[in-house]
């Protein structure tokens, strides 16, 4: 490194040496021949400059640098190439992850339902407005899909089967503006009708309360079985919120909905 060092000092005072003579030459030539003066000495000093330079890099070891640096472009290119390849496969796996979740999630219903005879479906697509509110699955008549089938989730009921093609069928859920599903309270048994609401997608209205019931807050609200669609015991959701009137007949109650259909993904037809 020493020797590297002092011979690199010798070429520079070299150079400056010669700089210096052509300096002190041109300094002596009159204004008139200055042009002619400066061309000439850009015409010598430019290749010895050049040479001179290629020559100091090449013994402080700036070739090897250039070669060095073109070797990390290459690893780097490399390492490109293989991080897309990595996030390729990662993709590949997050697949793979969804799809175990959602056959997770069909044994779980399986097993929680077993005492019906369902066929399992995805949620494929959602037609939502103003006025309604459904969902399509990837099952229908090919697959022993009718109308008027009840559809669950894991945690409880999501609605209806209303029209039927041959591999999709579009369902009704209870939080659908036209949507009325006869309920009772799980712990008295009492009667009440829960509907759902233009405004809201999470909670439902109950109404047709008996004048002697007593709702409170955090009691579940289940399926009766009466009205001939949905079976019996299929929780729908908790009360939340009990709103009293000037007339006691009016009264009605907030029903948060068990189900969060903003994430439905996976349910159940109840054949």
């Amino acid at each position: 490194m020493y020797k590297k060092n002092k011979r690199s000092g010798a070429i520079g005072t070299i150079i400056i040496v010669i700089i210096l003579i052509l300096l002190v030459v041109l300094t002596n030539v009159s204004r008139d021949n200055v042009s002619y003066a400066e061309s000439f000495a850009t015409s010598i000093l430019m290749p010895i400059q050049n040479a001179f330079t290629m020559l100091k890099n090449k013994v402080t070891g700036n070739t090897q640098f250039f070669a060095d640096l073109n070797s990390l472009k290459n690893e780097n290119e490399q390492l490109k190439q293989r991080n897309n390849e990595l996030e390729t496969q990662l993709r590949e796996l997050e697949v793979i992850k969804a799809e175990n979740t959602r056959l997770q999630e069909y044994a779980n219903l399986t097993e929680k339902y077993q005492e019906y005879s369902t066929v399992p479906a995805y949620v494929i697509d959602k037609d939502v407005s103003n006025y309604s509110s459904n969902i399509i699955i990837n099952v229908g008549s090919d697959q022993g899909i009718e109308k008027n089938m009840t559809v669950i989730a894991d945690r409880g009921l999501v609605g209806h089967v209303i029209s039927v093609t041959n591999n999709t069928a579009k369902v009704q859920v209870i939080v659908d503006s036209a949507s009325s599903v006869t309920a009772m309270i799980n712990t008295s048994e009492e009667s009440i009708i829960c509907k759902g609401s233009v405004d809201n997608d999470k909670y439902l209205n109950a109404s047709y309360i008996d004048t002697s019931s007593e709702l409170l807050v955090g009691d579940s609200v289940v399926t009766s079985g009466i009205g001939g669609i949905y079976p019996k015991g299929i929780t729908i959701g908790t009360i939340k919120q009990v709103v009293n009137t000037t007339n006691i007949t009016d009264r009605y109650a907030k029903v948060e909905t068990a189900v969060d259909f903003s994430k439905l993904y996976t349910v159940l037809v109840i054949k």
